[in-house]
């Protein structure tokens, strides 16, 4: 696939701030993102310490993904976010509807080991408007004391004769359709040049259709969790952070299946007329330097970025004898079937695709 070599990133721990990133006058910004485990991640990792380097603040708000919410502000002339977390694929298509500032990469800081940023960070965490700050997957997810013989393949989450029980998925088109043609015996390097085809788009959905009746669809990264704790599903899609969090932090007995992983970055991107860009533009260069992403990996199961946070991977923030490395979506073990995200395919076909998916649900 294309896109592989971007998602070949190792994780980090370290935990640090740098004065290098004080602003000229203390203020406050309104930073976006998925809430949850994932936004506590970023606290700990990019806002606490900022606030610390530079005496400006950090306001959270959470979303549930695309850039409806971005357009609307921007259309009406009301922008009351400075900088939000987006997929890569809405990376580009905001851009290109004018909803993004451009940044330039080379503006960004140098690595910890002097490299350049363009030099240091993974191939692909540019657009014109966004820069990366996370490797991650979307996978799926049992609870091993429900279920001690679980699911070994993304076959058996779409059986449930052999395997009985609801399904959890994310309402939207977005791994649900790749997943559906892995699960219907498309080879991962193929999924995109089917996916591509109306014969293939249709294969998709016929394979949804065969769990259609049994799924709960969830829209927050901290729902799959909640639902697998709660029982209301059998299994379930999910961030692979997410269930991590719910393994080292709360103590659940759940299982990730890598097998047809769906990875991805998120990225960072400012939003143009943005009250408070200048300092949202300190806070990115800030929080994707290589000791904050470091840093956000001892808390959540995301790579950095950038290559020189490698050197620092240690062990989830509370637990000494967890190695965070073997959790990654990027470790060796777990990459033999997964799906890099082709993210120009998503930007060209999101429209689409989501309405004939919302169509789908109702039919």
């Amino acid at each position: 696939m294309k896109n592989i070599n971007i998602l070949l990133a190792s994780s980090a721990l370290v935990v640090g701030a740098s004065g290098a990133f004080a602003g000229s006058h203390t203020g406050s910004i309104t930073a976006v993102s998925w809430g949850g485990a994932y936004t506590v991640s970023q606290v700990e990792a990019y806002h606490k310490p900022w606030t610390a380097a530079t005496g400006n603040t950090v306001v959270s708000e959470d979303y549930s993904g695309g850039i409806a919410e971005v357009k609307a502000q921007v259309e009406a002339g009301n922008v009351t976010w400075d900088i939000i977390d987006v997929e890569k694929s809405d990376a580009v298509r905001g851009c290109d509807e004018g909803l993004f500032m451009e940044i330039d990469p080379t503006s960004l800081p140098n690595g910890s080991d002097g490299s350049s940023a363009v030099e240091d960070f993974i191939p692909g965490s540019f657009t014109d408007c966004a820069v990366a700050n996370i490797v991650w997957s979307t996978i799926f997810a049992y609870d091993s004391s429900v279920t001690p013989k679980g699911p070994a393949s993304i076959a058996d989450f779409f059986n449930p004769a052999a395997f009985p029980g609801k399904r959890g998925l994310r309402k939207s088109p977005k791994a649900n359709l790749e997943m559906a043609l892995a699960a219907d015996g498309v080879a991962s390097a193929d999924i995109y040049d089917v996916l591509a085809t109306d014969e293939g788009v249709d294969r998709a959905f016929a394979k949804l259709d065969t769990i259609k009746d049994i799924v709960v669809w969830w829209e927050a990264g901290a729902q799959p969790p909640q639902l697998l704790a709660d029982g209301e599903v059998a299994m379930t899609t999910a961030y692979n952070g997410r269930i991590f969090n719910a393994v080292a932090g709360e103590g659940k007995s759940f299982e990730i299946v890598w097998d047809a992983q769906v990875l991805d970055v998120d990225m960072w991107a400012i939003i143009k007329g943005a009250p408070n860009a200048e300092l949202a533009m300190d806070f990115l260069k800030f929080s994707t330097a290589t000791e904050q992403l470091a840093a956000q990996a001892s808390y959540i199961a995301y790579g950095p970025a950038r290559k020189s946070s490698a050197p620092y991977v240690t062990t989830y923030h509370s637990n000494a004898d967890l190695e965070m490395g073997p959790q990654m979506p990027t470790a060796a073990a777990n990459l033999a079937t997964a799906i890099p995200n082709d993210f120009e395919f998503w930007a060209d076909n999101a429209d689409e695709l989501n309405e004939r998916f919302n169509a789908w649900l109702i039919n």
